[in-house]
């Protein structure tokens, strides 16, 4: 619930049209009819969960692929064990900073070091995490930090487009997860090659935000209006993506 309205927002500059939806009762309706389905445990509850296992097994089902953050998953038991539930559901990618992916791929939270949704790891300290778990579920791994990497168990690539000052705004990390999935959705057969480009898109919009911010709320608001404002010409000119030896 913290998320939605930036996750939205972020969609809608970005050409996507979302719905953020979580009644059980709804599920069968309605993700048949969704070009991507983005699963985000920030907010988990008893309640909600079903609803989470029953979208993505509807959108498996009608094929369709289906994004999972597994936010704060190290943070308590039954955190963890819904997001191995949904791991097993066959999710086309995976999004989490690195402490959440090196959780999710050991099944146990990080010596009691986590923070909650904060990171306490560099990306590339969670790179061999990210390939073993991408290996184990047929899935895209990303980790988000100051370089996000990308990974289908095989190819790394870097996205290092990005501002520090991104890490001082709540949601920024389920806004790109959702936008991942607006990028699969367009083409669900290149995941991995989406998959970067959001996370590479989302930064370049966070660095010319940054041109005119003074400080994280007014970056919040830069960072939309930039995602609306792109064009084919910054995009090409100034994204950076690299393979990661």
């Amino acid at each position: 619930m913290v998320s939605m309205d930036l996750m939205a927002n972020t969609l809608l500059a970005s050409g996507a049209s979302p719905a953020m939806v979580h009644a059980a009762e709804e599920v069968g309706d309605f993700t048949p009819r969704v070009d991507a389905l983005c699963v985000n445990v920030g907010t988990l509850s008893p309640e909600w969960l079903p609803s989470m296992k029953s979208a993505a097994e509807v959108a498996v089902g009608a094929g369709k692929p289906w994004v999972l953050d597994p936010v704060a998953v190290a943070a308590s038991g039954f955190r963890m064990s819904a997001c191995r539930d949904l791991l097993g559901l066959a999710p086309a990618v995976v999004r989490g900073n690195a402490s959440e992916i090196i959780a999710l791929a050991s099944s146990h939270s990080i010596g009691g070091t986590h923070k909650g949704t904060d990171s306490t790891h560099a990306s590339m300290d969670a790179l061999e995490a990210a390939k073993t778990l991408a290996r184990a579920n047929c899935a895209i791994v990303a980790v988000s930090g100051a370089v996000n990497l990308i990974t289908d168990g095989d190819r790394v690539v870097g996205a290092h487009n990005g501002v520090p000052m991104m890490q001082k705004i709540t949601a920024t990390g389920c806004a790109v997860t959702a936008l991942i999935a607006a990028f699969v959705a367009v083409d669900p057969s290149h995941a991995f090659e989406a998959t970067a480009s959001a996370l590479a898109v989302f930064g370049l919009a966070g660095e010319l935000g940054m041109e005119t911010a003074k400080g994280p709320a007014s970056l919040r608001m830069n960072l939309i209006d930039s995602l609306h404002g792109l064009d084919e010409s910054i995009v090409v000119s100034r994204v950076k993506i690299a393979p990661v030896p």
